[in-house]
């Protein structure tokens, strides 16, 4: 099969992320003594400035990872939680009956720098300054503007403009569009994690006490300060249309820390499969195996009318429950047990059918009734951009992540593995350009995870201060025999855990190597609540590659399966690393996506 670029093969160590240089930050750390967890680290810090459309310092993070040291596969939380502030009456008494998609009222408490803390004091041997300063000499020095970088700045100029004036400041430079190939630089960024940096180090101590300096410095120090400061003093045009200030405050963010926990398993055809807990849409993957394993995917063309369509359905039916059942389990009885055993899924297989359901199909998990709540239905054939009659959709769109630039995405994904036979899989995501203005005095933005609350009662994604949102945020790794087989994933909110489905099962069914893999062509429905603002829902729509046969795409609109072509080369930004022996010795492999040139994996 044709492929863009090689599946990188080696024995020393791997790392794939979703940006070019991102990977080379963590592949310095492989090169200097550092294992799988220091390279995860610095690929991450490094995301954060050379992805700024797609994650940032005021995004979160889940993290899978097999260590080695103890042979465990463990969960690092870093998806931070609601504000105290941030209740459904506050919002009410604002006019809003919908979390605005973008500005100061969706934030939750910053997750992802605890996360990358934690995994490096925990697992990882390098110290903070090995593994912060490829980002701070990115910021500092510059990096090449990317076409969807500039793309997303371009659809989003006139708002910086007239009304997130210091982001305008920090992605405008001379009032303009960066062009593709310009070296964008992030000064105040740089600065901001230089400041940490020193003033963690000046407390003295080990390399521990170093990193549990930093995570007060962010969590405690000046960061959460001018954090707090920027919420409390400024206001800011949102997504309701209205200018709004922000509810976090530095209280929220010193009283929550990352946390590890178990991750959520299923074992399908010889692999044990690790994803994040029901706060994530992490299970919906492991939902689909438990349907698929009915069927005989081994059988089906990769590229046939069959493949897709079952995929597709048995997607809708996990999608259903995902909506139903996840929730933060701190306050939510989630039946997870149920949902992946074999007697709910045999009941839940017969729904599959030889045409598109057009019908929203949550399970009766251990005889309990779901209730979803309510949702627009939008029209696929209407002549109306998205949000277009909905609640608070005046300004539907503005900053928003997939909203003007559909296949562009809104997160990143970096996995690493080394010979000593760690390997982890992270999802860094939110803290968007976009989607919040700049804090002038930091560089970066806030998240707008709160988006995904329900405003409405008795849900379990229903809105509370200090629980977690249910995430789209998904990372995946695979076990074959107890061992390290395989870490993985894409950003896409909605469709992560199809695109990643759609590659793991051609992986390990079709005999496709991992580059094989990604590059094939892609699909994923999008019938279901959307989990980003304005929450709208589309029976039956599919979308996928213009590379698929016509003979496929026309059986399955036959079939009723409702299909928007979008490209060749939109669907998916998987990046993965392998492991497997030869029988000589432990080989490790690497593969990213080639679309919107800027995925590489990179190893020896």
């Amino acid at each position: 099969m044709f492929t863009t670029r090689p599946e990188i093969r080696g024995t020393h160590g791997m790392v794939a992320s979703t940006h070019y240089l991102a990977s080379m930050a963590g592949w310095r750390m492989l090169e200097i003594g550092g294992n799988a967890f220091d390279a995860a680290v610095a690929t991450g810090l490094a995301l954060q400035v050379v992805h700024p459309y797609q994650n940032g310092p005021g995004g979160d993070l889940p993290i899978v990872l097999y260590n080695a040291a103890t042979g465990k596969t463990e969960v690092i939380c870093g998806q931070g939680v609601a504000p105290q502030a941030a209740t459904i009456e506050a919002f009410n008494s604002m006019g809003l009956d919908m979390i605005p998609g973008t500005g100061l009222l969706a934030p939750c408490v910053p997750g992802a720098f605890d996360a990358w803390m934690l995994l490096l004091r925990d697992y990882g041997r390098l110290p903070l300054r090995e593994v912060i300063t490829p980002a701070i000499g990115y910021a500092r020095d510059g990096y090449a503007v990317v076409p969807m970088m500039r793309s997303i700045i371009e659809g989003v100029a006139e708002l910086f403009r007239t009304a997130w004036t210091t982001s305008a400041e920090q992605w405008l430079p001379n009032g303009n569009v960066p062009n593709v190939g310009d070296m964008h630089r992030t000064p105040v960024l740089a600065a901001t994690y230089q400041r940490l940096l020193d003033e963690a180090e000046s407390k003295g101590g080990d390399r521990e006490d170093t990193i549990e300096a930093a995570r007060k410095v962010f969590y405690e120090g000046f960061i959460a300060e001018e954090i707090d400061k920027f919420c409390r003093e400024t206001e800011w045009l949102d997504s309701s249309g209205e200018k709004h200030g922000g509810l976090l405050t530095a209280d929220d963010m010193a009283n929550w820390n990352a946390t590890i926990e178990a991750p959520a398993s299923y074992d399908y055809d010889g692999y044990t499969v690790c994803k994040p807990g029901v706060w994530s849409q992490g299970p919906v993957f492991l939902q689909q195996l438990a349907l698929l394993k009915g069927f005989d995917i081994a059988g089906m063309d990769p590229l046939g009318p069959d493949f897709a369509h079952t995929q597709i359905e048995c997607a809708k039916l996990a999608l259903a429950d995902r909506e139903a059942w996840y929730g933060d389990p701190a306050v939510n009885d989630v039946p997870i047990e149920t949902l992946l055993s074999e007697d709910y899924n045999n009941a839940r297989r017969a729904l599959v059918g030889e045409t598109a359901s057009t019908e929203f199909l949550p399970g009766s998990p251990d005889g309990r009734n779901p209730a979803l709540a309510e949702f627009s239905i939008l029209d696929p054939n209407a002549k109306q951009a998205p949000g277009a009659g909905e609640p608070n959709a005046a300004k539907a769109g503005i900053g928003e992540p997939n909203a003007a630039h559909n296949a562009d995405g809104d997160t990143v994904h970096c996995d690493a593995a080394d010979r000593e036979g760690n390997m982890v899989a992270c999802m860094p995501s939110g803290g968007w350009l976009q989607s919040s203005p700049t804090i002038p005095s930091l560089g970066f933005c806030l998240g707008t995870r709160a988006q995904m609350y329900w405003l409405q009662e008795g849900f379990p994604t229903t809105l509370q201060p200090g629980i977690r949102p249910r995430t789209t945020l998904s990372p995946t790794l695979a076990l074959r025999d107890g061992a390290p087989y395989l870490a993985f994933g894409t950003p896409g909110g909605d469709a992560q855990d199809q695109w990643a489905l759609t590659m793991f099962l051609r992986h390990i069914h079709h005999g496709y190597n991992l580059q094989e893999a990604i590059d094939a062509p892609n699909f994923h429905t999008d019938h279901l609540p959307s989990s980003f603002y304005p929450r709208t829902f589309q029976p039956a729509a599919v979308k996928a590659e213009n590379r698929f046969p016509p003979e496929t795409i026309e059986e399955l609109r036959r079939r009723g399966h409702v299909i928007t072509m979008v490209g060749d080369w939109a669907s998916g930004r998987m990046v993965a690393v392998g492991r497997e022996h030869d029988g000589h010795g432990w080989v490790l492999k690497g593969a990213a996506h080639p679309r919107f040139q800027e995925a590489y994996a990179v190893g020896r």
